[in-house]
C-alpha cells in the first residue's frame, strides 16, 4: 500500500460522512416541506368547503363541521395522522364586527377537536368578510449527530378565504 492509497482512504473517511449528512439533510428538510404543503392544502380545502354552498339553488351552505372531515381526508390521503393536528394556542383573528375572535370553544375535527374554523372574520381591508381555518401539525427530524436529531417542530397553517355568499 502506497502513501497515495492511504491518503485517498483518509480523505474518503473524512468526506463520506459529510456527504451522507448532506443527503440526510436534503431528505428530512424535503419531507418537512412536503408535510407543510400537505397541511396547507388541507386548510385550503377546508376553508373552501366552509365558504361555498353545496348547491346554488338549494340554500344549504356548508357548516364549519365540514372542515374537520375535509382536513381528515386530505391528511389521510398523504399518510399523515389527522389526530396529531392541534389548535394553535393563543391565536386570535379580527372579526367583521370589530374586536378579536378567539378559537371557538369546541374546535372541529377529530373527537378531540383539532382545527379552528373562524367564520365572519375580517379578510384584508375592513368590510371584506370571510372564513379562516388554522391548525398546527408536529414534525420530527431524525438527523443523527446534530442538534436537530429528534427535534420537534410545530408546522402551522392559517388560510383565509372571502365568503361567496
Amino acid at each position: 500500500m502506497s502513501c497515495t492509497d492511504a491518503a485517498e482512504i483518509a480523505e474518503a473517511a473524512l468526506v463520506l460522512p459529510i456527504v451522507f449528512m448532506m443527503l440526510l439533510g436534503i431528505y428530512w428538510f424535503g419531507r418537512a416541506l412536503n408535510t407543510y404543503e400537505t397541511i396547507n392544502h388541507a386548510a385550503i380545502e377546508a376553508t373552501r368547503a366552509v365558504t361555498l354552498y353545496s348547491c346554488a339553488t338549494c340554500g344549504n351552505a356548508s357548516t364549519p363541521s365540514n372542515a374537520g372531515a375535509v382536513v381528515q381526508q386530505v391528511l389521510q390521503a398523504s399518510a399523515l395522522d389527522p389526530n396529531l393536528a392541534t389548535v394553535i394556542a393563543g391565536e386570535t383573528v379580527t372579526g367583521c364586527a370589530g374586536g378579536t375572535v378567539a378559537c371557538p370553544s369546541t374546535p372541529v375535527g377529530s373527537s378531540s377537536g383539532n382545527i379552528c374554523v373562524y367564520t365572519n372574520v375580517q379578510i384584508g381591508s375592513p368590510g371584506t368578510c370571510g372564513v379562516s381555518v388554522s391548525f398546527q401539525y408536529p414534525y420530527q427530524f431524525y438527523f443523527p449527530f446534530t442538534s436537530l436529531d429528534l427535534q420537534k417542530l410545530e408546522l402551522k397553517t392559517r388560510v383565509q378565504m372571502r365568503g361567496e355568499f
